[in-house]
């Protein structure tokens, strides 16, 4: 299992864009979701190429990841108890 601090977001931006002293990194965009508690930023980068935007989500184990996180969805179970 990978510890959250190894998917931090500066992590990930650093994974992700690859920035050098010559790019400018920013947040842009800051959402947090009040029903699950999530979070999503946006990230800016400047380039010579031209900017480039991406969406970092943050995970209910505390990651950060260029996808969302699924939805959890409802779930039965049955507990055996012995006689």
């Amino acid at each position: 299992m990978m510890v959250s601090s190894e998917r931090s977001l500066r992590l990930m931006v650093e994974k992700w864009l690859t920035p050098n002293s010559a790019m400018l990194v920013r947040v842009t965009k800051i959402r947090r979701s009040r029903s699950d508690h999530g979070r999503t930023v946006r990230i800016e980068a400047s380039r010579a190429a031209g900017p480039i935007e991406l969406f970092f989500f943050r995970h209910s184990d505390g990651t950060w990841c260029v996808f969302p996180p699924e939805n959890e969805r409802p779930s039965m179970s049955a507990s055996w108890r012995a006689a």
